[in-house]
């Protein structure tokens, strides 16, 4: 079955590629893309998810601004990506994120649903967390969990409020690499301490020299195949063990 838009929820709101299984359905996966938009990384993502069992939904969160955004990964194309970021509003993510989860919820039936989240994906998955009730976070390489700087952050980081995480129930798998010039060491250190603190259950992975995007194939100059083959194996025991 191949992949397409659909609404979620009234006519002309935000929208998501959808990609659904042939066969059983094992749960839902809701997949946050990076700066560059539902692309064509995030639509083969969900094409893999939706083989292996998943209902895998992206959804489009620069709809407000420029629909169905789909970027490559030249410099020019990400400049585009971070003007759109910086037009994210915090509130609003959240509101397109419980419209997400609404819909991941009608698709997994009596299964769970994991939020997957890519770079400033990462971000949106954890940010959900501290506002919504679902199974798993699941998060590449996500940035400004403790430090602002971007009108999708707000005045407060999400892991200043892990404790929501915790009342919220999802498990958090985060991967970064050694090289990451957006997370430093010491934040993902913080992070850390900060959901042991709040007995938030999870796991931090680093991956020795790797860099950020590590998992992404379309970016042949940050791709790590050893350490993207390790991080999806993770993702998909942790999907088997809390979806």
């Amino acid at each position: 079955m191949a992949g397409q838009w659909e609404t979620l929820g009234e006519a002309e709101g935000i929208e998501a590629y959808v990609h659904r299984p042939v066969g059983e359905v094992r749960g839902a996966v809701v997949i946050c893309s990076e700066l560059y938009g539902v692309n064509t990384y995030v639509r083969d993502t969900c094409a893999e998810l939706a083989a292996a069992g998943y209902v895998a939904l992206a959804p489009d969160y620069y709809w407000r601004n420029a629909r169905r955004t789909a970027l490559g990964y030249s410099a020019e194309e990400r400049e585009d990506g971070l003007g759109l970021m910086r037009a994210l509003d915090r509130d609003e993510l959240v509101a397109d994120a419980s419209a997400a989860l609404a819909a991941a919820r009608a698709e997994a039936g009596e299964r769970g649903v994991a939020f997957l989240g890519l770079s400033m994906g990462g971000h949106i998955a954890v940010r959900a967390a501290t506002e919504l009730r679902f199974e798993l976070a699941a998060v590449f390489y996500p940035g400004w969990l403790l430090n602002s700087g971007f009108p999708l952050v707000g005045p407060v980081p999400p892991l200043e409020t892990s404790d929501r995480i915790a009342a919220g129930g999802a498990f958090l798998l985060g991967f970064r690499g050694e090289l990451d010039h957006i997370i430093p060491a010491e934040e993902w250190e913080q992070a850390e301490q900060r959901l042991t603190e709040a007995k938030v259950p999870h796991e931090l992975v680093t991956y020795p020299g790797a860099r950020h995007g590590f998992a992404c194939s379309d970016r042949p100059a940050d791709y790590d195949p050893q350490a993207g083959a390790d991080a999806w194996r993770k993702v998909y025991g942790a999907l088997a063990s809390h979806l």
